[in-house]
């Protein structure tokens, strides 16, 4: 009999503020350890928080673009538990009145229902060696929001397309930049097996998992461990565990903590977030557009393939330079293709940002308008193409300067046929015997002979042409 994963998952994102969520302190990545601290995020005593509003701002970008029911009043609390990384031995958060519940999240053709958004603030960081743990503050006090997902994620790849489906909507609306390796983003599983259409069974937590493999990785191995203990009639314990990459494994951590452990409570140095109407109405209004619409609207108005809209708005800034070469060139087609198939493979040949590449929307846009044109084919367009992300040099200058412009003219096109035939001859017998196939063959020498800056079409039909009048004579 069959087993039914039912997983939900709770994405922590680091917000894009310039300081901390209740101080003024700098929130900038690899700063030297515990150098961006204050009494606040130390945890001083008498040491009083105050909100930072671009932190709701960012949260709120979120719940309008998930589709989230945003609540007018919301209430920070204290979450109290002891960690060597959490100075004041609580951490500000929300519970029972969050700032956004009920939203939605698309993926592929399933729906993922979003429990809640809350605000809340990170911890700092513990750094392990053999002998030591070491204590950095600098993150402590860091503005989060917490994601937490309903139980609708049904397989491990599904979690891996949802997890990835937020990162997407987060560095769009320009919320979180999305950066696993340095901790801007990380994930909690929460997992259970059950007979399809049973009971819900005992859930465990994978804590702290910050790639999309990972995660995948993280729940296949705890569905089968689960599976694995029920049909050997054991017991799964609620408890939280750690994901080992290394021995791809989880590990038990500590038994699941429930809400009444922390002790929740209101936090009494902090009023009551209230979030009006036109608060909200403001941050809809200067939303960018999602990835969602843009992938839509590049079908319906540029007959661009699913597949590949899909692709060209992956990142935001990927959408951007797509839909500036689109401008520059007038033709949406073309430019998808380019962007997709070899501005992609520059980029991750090169491990590169779009930031940082030479080759810009008009720079591409020339050199598509060049290919249209019939200036030069599609082969050396290639080559031109890598030479102006090589260089930074235009599309126009590498023509002119290796005088790469197509031949057009039908009698230097047919000076060049006439050698080849006459150095194949072999192959026109063939051809004129009836053995078709070998044209091919002949046309790649013209181009060889031309070094490929014979117009394709007029190349062929010359070609076929002489042939033709040499067979009939």
């Amino acid at each position: 009999m069959s087993w039914e994963a039912v997983i939900g998952l709770e994405v922590h994102a680091r917000l894009l503020t310039q300081t901390k969520i209740f101080c003024g302190c700098p929130t900038a990545f690899g700063a030297p350890p515990n150098t961006q601290v204050c009494p606040v995020c130390l945890g001083y005593p008498g040491a009083l928080p105050v909100l930072n509003r671009k932190a709701v701002e960012l949260a709120l970008r979120m719940a309008v673009a998930t589709g989230c029911e945003i609540h007018p009043r919301s209430v920070f609390a204290r979450k109290n538990y002891f960690y060597p990384d959490l100075p004041k031995g609580y951490q500000i958060s929300q519970f029972d009145q969050p700032l956004a519940t009920t939203g939605r999240l698309v993926v592929g053709d399933r729906t993922i229902r979003i429990h809640r958004i809350h605000l809340e603030e990170d911890a700092g960081k513990l750094l392990h060696d053999s002998n030591s743990t070491l204590v950095d503050l600098n993150r402590a006090g860091t503005p989060l929001i917490e994601i937490v997902s309903e139980p609708d994620v049904r397989s491990s790849e599904e979690a891996a397309a949802y997890f990835t489906r937020l990162r997407q909507l987060l560095m769009f609306v320009d919320a979180c930049d999305g950066n696993m390796e340095e901790g801007s983003l990380r994930c909690d599983a929460n997992i259970s097996v059950r007979r399809p259409g049973g009971p819900l069974g005992t859930r465990t937590e994978v804590k702290n998992v910050n790639s999309f493999r990972y995660v995948a990785r993280a729940i296949e191995h705890e569905i089968e461990r689960q599976i694995g203990v029920l049909e050997s009639r054991g017991t799964i314990r609620q408890e939280t565990r750690l994901f080992d990459a290394a021995a791809n494994e989880t590990r038990v951590m500590r038994s699941k903590e429930e809400a009444h452990d922390y002790r929740y409570f209101p936090e009494p140095d902090l009023l009551t977030l209230e979030v009006d109407d036109a608060w909200v109405a403001s941050v809809r209004r200067n939303m960018p557009p999602l990835p969602a619409q843009r992938s839509q609207r590049y079908r319906s108005e540029w007959s661009i393939p699913p597949a590949d809209a899909e692709a060209l708005v992956a990142t935001r800034d990927l959408a951007d330079y797509f839909e500036a070469v689109v401008s520059a060139s007038g033709n949406p087609r073309l430019a998808a293709n380019w962007v997709r198939n070899e501005v992609l493979r520059v980029l991750n040949d090169r491990n590169i940002e779009l930031a940082g590449y030479r080759v810009t929307p008009p720079m591409l846009g020339e050199l598509i308008r060049m290919v249209e044109a019939g200036t030069i084919g599609g082969k050396i367009a290639k080559e031109v193409f890598d030479e102006m992300s090589a260089s930074g040099e235009g599309a126009a200058a590498i023509v002119a300067k290796r005088g790469l412009s197509q031949i057009s003219d039908p009698a230097a096109i047919r000076s060049a046929a006439e050698r080849v035939l006459a150095a194949n001859a072999a192959q026109v017998e063939q051809y004129r015997a009836g053995k078709t196939q070998v044209f091919g063959f002949l046309v790649g020498q013209l181009m060889k002979e031309t070094r490929g800056k014979a117009k394709a079409e007029l190349a062929n039909e010359i070609l076929r042409e002489m042939l033709t009048s040499a067979s009939s004579e």
